[in-house]
């Protein structure tokens, strides 16, 4: 059976949910499924939007202080916006499924305050980098870089602790240790994607080099990653490995395997990126990270704490939760356009930031 391997179900609603199609489903047990939907998007677009000025801090120190200037400039408009869809998924989760928020903060305190820090440590250099004196310049742009390094490492590791379900053995915690280090080397590459897109010159060349180095040992690690995940989660050879769902989840890696080589053709003509074609490796790598998150989300649907806690375990009363749709319903049209507006009036090439007097 495709769901063999999951722990049974707490109600007879929940077993009956995973063969019922949305239109089917009662509202009560819908409604948790739509919040769920709404922390997953908001999640991905963070790790997107985030992702790339994330990648940025980590490219910092391989450029010059005109380059840093420049850098920070095409980051300038967008990157304090993009934390908004990190409050968003963090907040849905917090108000719409307590219980799940309980304990995957219990089980991953020190990684999100070691996360906290580096955002924090990143907000306060991106200022400070400009208005404190000019001898100490190079102290905020390496606390930059040591924010966006502390945050993207401690995202890697919430990220494999929560797929091997907060396991601590060996095996989980070298799990963990391997995505801390892989996501870093998939923000660079989205870093270097979003500097070939917004700038010229050496420092257009710089982010083509960069993104060479990281695309093989960023692609090898995922696949990695991806043959040991059945190693930590038995859940998923049961989901993925079983027919028909092989051949209809076949999509996933193929179309991972075309944005990979895609780029990499693009990285290894320059050419392309003087005819326009620069923005593929940016669009690819962010396929990249769709693909992988909707292969995530089928994998452990339909936990929310992966071995643990259903979607409708964790959910609070319907009640409750109707209320809380009205604001969702009000709130996230307004972030998507507000970020659709601003990605659309600032877009373009990179001019050098001003900071006021």
């Amino acid at each position: 059976m495709l769901w063999s391997a999951y722990p049974p179900l707490s109600s007879s609603t929940e077993r009956n949910t995973m063969n019922t199609m949305p239109w089917n489903m009662p509202w009560s047990t819908l409604l948790p499924l739509i919040f769920l939907a709404v922390m997953g998007l908001a999640l991905l677009a963070y790790v997107i939007l985030d992702g790339f000025d994330l990648g940025l801090g980590l490219l910092l120190p391989l450029a010059t202080d005109d380059q840093k200037d420049l850098m920070i400039a095409s980051i300038g408009p967008f990157w304090d916006a993009n934390e908004t869809w990190l409050v968003l998924g963090v907040g849905v989760l917090l108000v719409a499924f307590p219980m799940a928020h309980g304990i995957v903060l219990q089980a991953l305190y020190l990684p999100v305050a070691v996360m906290l820090i580096g955002l924090i440590l990143r907000g306060v250099s991106f200022d400070f980098r400009v208005k404190a004196p000019a001898q100490y310049k190079p102290f905020w742009n390496r606390a930059f870089f040591a924010g966006s390094l502390l945050a993207s490492v401690a995202q890697g590791w919430m990220l494999g602790s929560y797929i091997t379900g907060f396991d601590n053995n060996t095996l989980g915690l070298a799990f963990s240790l391997g995505i801390a280090l892989t996501l870093p080397a998939a923000y660079v590459l989205l870093g270097a994607g979003w500097l070939i897109m917004k700038t010229d010159g050496p420092l257009q060349a710089l982010a083509i080099t960069s993104a060479r180095r990281v695309l093989w040992p960023m692609g090898i690690a995922l696949v990695a990653i991806s043959a040991a995940t059945p190693l930590v989660n038995a859940a998923v050879v049961a989901k993925w490995f079983t027919l028909p769902a092989m051949f209809w989840l076949m999509p996933i890696p193929l179309t991972c395997l075309v944005a990979f080589f895609a780029l990499r053709r693009v990285l290894m003509r320059p050419d392309l990126v003087q005819k326009g074609q620069g923005w593929v490796v940016f669009a690819a790598t962010v396929v990249i990270f769709i693909m992988a998150f909707c292969g995530l989300s089928y994998s452990i649907y339909p936990d929310i704490v992966i071995g643990r806690m259903t979607v409708w375990d964790a959910a609070i009363s319907t009640e409750a939760l109707n209320v809380i749709f009205v604001g969702v319903a009000i709130t996230l049209p307004v972030i998507i356009v507000y970020t659709v507006f601003m990605y659309r009036v600032f877009w373009g090439k990179a001019r050098e930031l001003n900071y006021g007097t």
